[in-house]
């Protein structure tokens, strides 16, 4: 199964919802230099994803994270955080200057990896603004 796939399929789990993440999201948003797609590799196999796309709240200076995802089998190794890393310097290469992202309440994971990396609560923006069960967080590169 995809990653991507999986990342669904966790969505689907956590949230007890029947399609998982509805976001609006196409893969040429991340095409460089508006955006970028990261895949992790251990022995030829897929285990770690992250991309950015240009644009958020503060406009084409905002990039946003979308699809942070580390298999179950690989998590507590350090490659989230290793594709968070990778995918601020990127962006900052770009021109970058703020990340953003939404995350959920069901996701504490995650939202520690992106507290104790610098991310702040950010004013809600965009397709998840409105739901009580959203984080959105942002980092000033």
């Amino acid at each position: 199964m995809k990653l991507t796939e999986l990342v669904q399929a966790e969505y689907v789990r956590r949230y007890a919802s029947p399609v998982g993440d509805v976001s609006p999201i196409s893969p040429d948003d991340f095409v460089h230099p508006n955006g970028i797609f990261f895949l992790g590799y251990v022995d030829d196999i897929p285990v770690a994803m992250g991309g950015w796309r240009r644009g958020g709240p503060a406009g084409d200076t905002d990039g946003e994270i979308k699809r942070m995802f580390v298999l179950d089998s690989h998590r507590g190794r350090g490659y989230s955080r290793q594709v968070l890393e990778e995918l601020e310097r990127s962006a900052a290469r770009q021109g970058i200057t703020r990340l953003v992202l939404e995350t959920g309440t069901e996701q504490p994971e995650a939202v520690s990896l992106y507290r104790s990396a610098g991310y702040v609560d950010v004013e809600p923006f965009g397709y998840y603004a409105d739901y009580d069960d959203s984080i959105h967080l942002g980092k000033v590169l």
